[in-house]
């Protein structure tokens, strides 16, 4: 099951939609004013599983799918009322293949990058038996949900940047319940968008590489994910194809388990609080950027796999002016 939130002309409620087996369609489903955030949370209290609380409320109304793309209604599949209760993570070096990316950004002639001592740590203890602690990953922080860019719209890149690159990503979804346990809602296609330029300067910068807006969706896959995800990544020039790739995710893809990611996450009770909402990247091995790929204003990303339906596409809008020391009051 797939599932979407948008908007209806005339309306500034969040209108949830299952998407029709024909890809076509939108099927309504009677949600609170919340949306999916607000079904999930029931589905909680009831004890039962989101996919059934949604088949339950079905409705008979089909909305075009693609007039809803066009007019640009599409929100991200899942929404915290209060953005400052939703955190923006992620894991990297995750992924068969991110090393190698990674180390070229970072190499160092006479040993082994740090990139690669943390990929061979994945590898060798990143998939552990049921019940096991495998080795924790590379964490970052990228922001609240301030920072999430609906699908079909712009990321907005700051002056202070030096570059702006896609990232094409596999996305959890995760909502606490009201003592603070974590469940997993589902999956999405994410663009974990980030200053690459930054980053290669230095390592210790990764963190602020990092504080970039983002995207998910549009739809967010609930039930089983697949081991291995095929999907193509592009940025689009003047309605041209400038670049384009293939990339690959799912645990079959990966060095560690999405469990084990999902540990090292949680185990922190900073992120077990009640009721919060949790957007986590898992990382890539496909960057334009390791093509020497520069972007700029006007591009336009488009990341797709046929296991999330539709693409996630954003395009891009550079700030060019000055950037200006900020000011800090003293009291």
């Amino acid at each position: 099951m797939r599932i979407i939130q948008f908007t209806q002309s005339g309306s500034d409620r969040i209108w949830v939609g299952e998407v029709h087996t024909d890809g076509e369609h939108i099927i309504l489903i009677d949600a609170p004013s919340e949306g999916v955030y607000a079904l999930a949370q029931l589905a909680i209290s009831q004890q039962i599983a989101l996919q059934t609380l949604i088949e339950a409320r079905r409705s008979t109304t089909l909305i075009n799918y693609n007039e809803i793309i066009q007019a640009k209604r599409l929100l991200l599949p899942i929404i915290h009322p209060d953005s400052s209760h939703c955190w923006v993570t992620g894991t990297g070096l995750t992924h068969l293949g991110s090393a190698q990316t990674r180390a070229q950004m970072h190499e160092k002639q006479e040993q082994q990058t740090d990139s690669m001592k943390m990929f061979q740590l994945g590898i060798a203890g990143g998939k552990v038996g049921s019940g096991e602690i495998g080795t924790q990953p590379e964490w970052f922080y990228k922001g609240d949900g301030s920072i999430l860019v609906a699908p079909q719209q712009n990321f907005m890149v700051p002056d202070f940047a030096q570059d702006a690159g896609e990232e094409p990503e596999l996305v959890g979804i995760y909502v606490n319940d009201a003592q603070g346990q974590p469940f997993r809602i589902g999956f999405a296609l994410g663009n974990e968008f980030s200053d690459h330029v930054t980053e290669r300067f230095n390592y210790l910068w990764l963190a602020h590489s990092k504080l970039r807006q983002a995207s998910f969706g549009p739809e967010l896959l609930l039930g089983d994910l697949p081991d291995h995800i095929e999907g193509v990544s592009k940025i689009i020039r003047n309605e041209q194809v400038l670049w384009s790739k293939p990339f690959v995710t799912g645990e079959q893809n990966m060095s560690h388990s999405i469990t084990n990611l999902e540990h090292h996450h949680f185990k922190y009770p900073l992120f077990c609080q009640p009721n919060d909402l949790h957007v986590h990247y898992f990382g890539t091995a496909t960057l334009s950027f390791a093509d020497n790929i520069q972007t700029q204003h006007g591009d336009r990303f488009e990341i797709e796999s046929a296991t999330f339906g539709r693409a996630l596409v954003n395009g891009l809008i550079m700030h060019h002016s000055s950037s200006q020391a900020k000011a800090v009051k003293i009291l």
